[in-house]
C-alpha cells in the first residue's frame, strides 16, 4: 500500500508509523517537499484568517499563473493596482464594492504573466499571496479538470513530512473531512456542501477538527454536516477549531 493510501485510510496513525520512511525515496524522484503538514496546516490557517499570506515553494512553477485564474484586487492593493494597467481591470458582480478582478488572457495565462516572470512578483496582489496549491494536496484533490493540468501535476508531487503524530491525525482529520464534504453534500442545510475543489478544501482546512474527536463515528450524517458548518461559522468568527 501507498504511503498516500496509507494515510487516507488512518493506518499510519493507528500503527504509529512514521511516513517519512515512505517519503524519502520519493524526493528525489521529481517530488516536491511541502514541510511538516501541521506547520503548513497552521501557516494555512492564519493565511485563510488574513493573518499572512503564505509562503509557497513555488521554484520555477508557475501553474497558478496559467491555468484560467481570475485574480481578486482589494483596495489595500495599492501597490499591484499602481501597476496593473487599468483597462485590465474589471467590476465583477457579487465582489465588495471597490473591488477589481483581473481576467486572464484567452489563453488562461494571467496578463502578468512576461516570458514566465511575474512582471508584477513584488507587488503581487494578496490573492496570489494567499494562493497555495498544498490545500489540493492536504485535501486529498486535485485542482479542477484539463485547464488546471500543471497544477494537478504540483498537487501529485507535493509530499508532506509528519514529524508528530498530531500530524498524521491532523491529516487524516482533513482528508476525512473532504471526503465527507464531497460525499454526503445531501447532509449540508439546504445542500449548501462546496462542490468546487477550492471550497472543498478550504471547508475541511476550516472544520477538520470535527473528524479529530472519536465520537464522530457514532453522530449522524446531519449531525456530523451541522458540525462543520458551525465549526466553519466559529473558524470564520476567530474562533478555534
Amino acid at each position: 500500500m501507498s504511503a498516500i493510501s496509507l494515510l487516507s485510510c488512518g493506518c499510519l496513525a493507528r500503527e504509529n508509523l512514521s511516513l517519512s520512511q515512505f517519503i524519502s525515496p520519493l524526493v528525489d524522484e521529481g517530488t516536491v517537499a511541502a514541510g511538516p503538514f501541521g506547520d503548513w496546516l497552521t501557516q494555512f490557517r492564519a493565511a485563510l484568517r488574513g493573518d499572512q499570506g503564505s509562503a509557497v515553494p513555488c521554484g520555477d512553477c508557475t501553474g497558478c499563473c496559467i491555468s484560467g485564474y481570475s485574480i481578486q484586487l482589494r483596495p489595500r492593493d495599492e501597490r499591484a493596482l499602481a501597476r496593473i494597467p487599468a483597462n485590465l481591470l474589471v467590476r465583477a458582480p457579487g465582489f465588495p464594492r471597490g473591488h477589481l478582478t483581473m481576467p486572464p488572457r484567452p489563453d488562461g495565462v494571467c496578463p502578468m504573466l512576461n516570458a514566465g516572470k511575474c512582471s508584477v512578483y513584488d507587488d503581487r496582489p494578496q490573492t496570489c499571496l494567499d494562493y497555495d496549491c498544498r490545500i489540493f494536496a492536504a485535501a486529498g484533490l486535485e485542482a479542477g479538470g484539463a485547464d488546471k493540468a500543471v497544477i494537478n501535476l504540483r498537487v501529485r508531487q507535493w509530499r508532506f513530512t509528519y514529524p508528530a503524530r498530531a500530524d498524521l491525525e491532523a491529516h487524516d482529520a482533513v482528508l476525512a473531512a473532504s471526503a465527507f464534504i464531497r460525499q454526503k453534500p445531501a447532509s449540508f442545510p439546504a445542500n449548501r456542501a462546496p462542490t468546487a475543489p477550492t471550497g472543498i478544501a478550504v471547508l475541511a482546512i476550516k472544520a477538520y477538527g470535527v473528524f479529530l474527536d472519536t465520537g464522530v463515528s457514532g453522530r449522524s450524517d446531519a449531525e456530523i454536516a451541522a458540525a462543520i458548518v458551525e465549526t466553519s461559522r466559529r473558524f470564520d468568527a476567530g474562533g478555534g477549531h
